[in-house]
């Protein structure tokens, strides 16, 4: 910590770094999990959480979302149209877009995903960080995010 109480530059690369390595391993951990009992990776899980809390979205709205290029998410909603997890229709205010939706199949998988989701969160965060230091980490990463989000920092180009 430098003298005046803000992070040094070491402690923001380390910042970085536990950020970086706590996330990827996290998904990681996360995804063993729903791929065994569910057949369905996290990418996938997190499509279907999302299409359940805003039914009918863009293909564009959803990259924005995830912060992922258009293409790149377009080809994830390929495959879950494949598994017969959501569906694609016309959007009636503009003819070049479609709208998403959830399958009846999807729903269910998400749902009986999100146990599963909850279980592993649980095991792998509340085990190994106390609730006070909790509720500070989980204040800290939501102001970052929401200040990246807000100047549209970090979104892919093209």
């Amino acid at each position: 910590m430098a003298t005046n109480g803000a992070p040094s530059d070491s402690d923001l690369s380390q910042f970085f770094d536990d950020l970086v390595r706590v996330e990827t391993r996290l998904y990681n951990a996360v995804n063993e999990r729903l791929r065994d009992r569910h057949g369905v990776v996290t990418t996938q899980f997190e499509f279907l959480r999302y299409f359940r809390r805003n039914p009918g979205s863009r293909v564009a709205d959803t990259a924005n979302y995830f912060a992922a290029g258009v293409g790149a998410i377009s080809k994830g909603i390929d495959r879950l149209e494949r598994n017969g997890w959501v569906r694609r229709h016309p959007n009636p205010a503009d003819g070049r877009s479609s709208l998403v939706s959830l399958t009846p199949s999807g729903l269910r998988l998400v749902e009986e995903a999100e146990a599963t989701f909850a279980d592993s969160l649980d095991d792998l965060v509340r085990a190994a960080v106390p609730s006070g230091e909790f509720d500070v980490a989980r204040a800290a990463l939501a102001a970052l995010r929401s200040s990246l989000e807000r100047d549209r920092i970090g979104l892919p180009v093209g």
